[in-house]
């Protein structure tokens, strides 16, 4: 595979990933802070519970967010972005500039 070939490969893996439903809203409402399971629904309440665990399941797996427990009483769960979300997310960033301008 030639560095053309790997490039395409690539971006071609990448739009596979910011252009799944759901993705870059979710990587979008993690990147101010970190968030509880129900704090990111509520952000986005048309997605249902069980679509938003596939694709926080999906996202971890990549690692672009990862998921830490809190001990503390009670206990709870919270999602941030990894270095590598917290960098695609600076990246969607450009294109929520553009649908501000031009959508």
């Amino acid at each position: 595979m030639n560095a053309v070939d790997k490039l395409c490969y690539k971006v071609e893996k990448c739009y596979h990933i910011v252009g799944k439903k759901w993705m870059g809203l979710i990587i979008h409402t993690l990147m101010e802070e970190p968030k509880r399971f129900s704090e990111i629904h509520a952000f986005i309440p048309d997605l249902s519970k069980r679509v938003l665990n596939e694709r926080m399941k999906e996202l971890e797996d990549m690692g672009i967010v990862i998921r830490n427990v809190i001990t503390e009483r009670p206990v709870r769960t919270e999602y941030s972005l990894t270095k590598k979300g917290t960098e695609l997310g600076r990246s969607l960033k450009a294109v929520e500039v553009w649908a501000e301008k031009w959508l």
